[in-house]
């Protein structure tokens, strides 16, 4: 399995998440605390998105990304630039690829297309076959310029979909984990999603935490440090971030139960 995190509210720099805390992404990329099962080190790629945000223009709105196909702590360019980057939101991740799967740089996380940021930390049970009916409902031409023949590749390109066409980030979401576990069950799709304004984040069948600050929202697959005020997202739930607050939604087949 691979680790990621995700943040939202007043600006901050993602170096404290990613590289400073005692359990920051960069420890976990070789030292991860919760795998359950899924692996040992997230060696297999990396992804930073954020977003320059007002005072940036129509491009601010648009999140910056590096990305790497190499471990994380191998890399000397991010942590400085990390450092030097202040956001009000950001997706991290670092990749632990299933095996068979290619590892490029196309197949780290965060995906991205328009104002969107997206990463999967999970498998999908029996892929590719058991995707291939969802897979059915997009254009032949997505599927001919996937990034990477990855199972998260695909989810990205099935839930961005949903979003061009207009649906609710939350809704979308859900339908997304519904529609994958009624075609694979048993699989772990926990995952992060953000347009700079609201961050949705689901646990299934995998660890998340919650840590909600006067200054932001922050989740992720691992606390990065020791705050008491870390708290573990249950089972089979989603969690919706805007600036007005935090929901905690419970999660079936069918999405998101009111």
């Amino acid at each position: 399995m691979c680790r990621h995190l995700a943040y939202l509210g007043r600006p901050v720099s993602p170096a404290e998440a990613v590289f400073r805390a005692p359990h920051s992404l960069l420890v976990q990329s070789y030292a991860p605390a919760d795998m359950r099962g899924g692996g040992t080190v997230n060696a297999d790629g990396f992804g930073l998105g954020w977003y320059l945000g007002p005072g940036h223009g129509a491009d601010g709105a648009l999140p910056l990304r590096h990305r790497r196909s190499t471990p994380l702590w191998t890399d000397e360019a991010l942590p400085p630039l990390a450092a030097a980057v202040t956001t009000h939101a950001f997706v991290a991740a670092a990749r632990n690829g299933t095996t068979g799967m290619p590892v490029t740089e196309a197949a780290a996380a965060p995906f991205t297309t328009g104002r969107w940021l997206f990463s999967h930390n999970g498998v999908v049970r029996g892929f590719p076959d058991s995707l291939a009916e969802l897979a059915k409902t997009l254009p032949v031409t997505e599927l001919l310029t996937l990034e990477a023949p990855t199972d998260s590749v695909v989810l990205w390109v099935l839930l961005r979909a949903r979003l061009a066409a207009g649906e609710d980030p939350l809704a979308a979401v859900a339908w997304l984990t519904g529609a994958v576990e009624a075609a694979a069950p048993g699989s772990r799709l926990n995952f992060l999603l953000t347009d700079g304004e609201t961050l949705i984040g689901t646990a299934w069948t995998h660890a998340l935490s919650l840590l909600e600050t006067p200054a932001g929202v922050l989740l992720a697959s691992e606390p990065v440090d020791g705050d008491p005020r870390w708290t573990p997202v249950p089972d089979h739930h989603a969690v919706r971030a805007t600036a007005t607050g935090v929901d905690l939604l419970p999660l079936n087949q069918e999405g998101i139960i009111r």
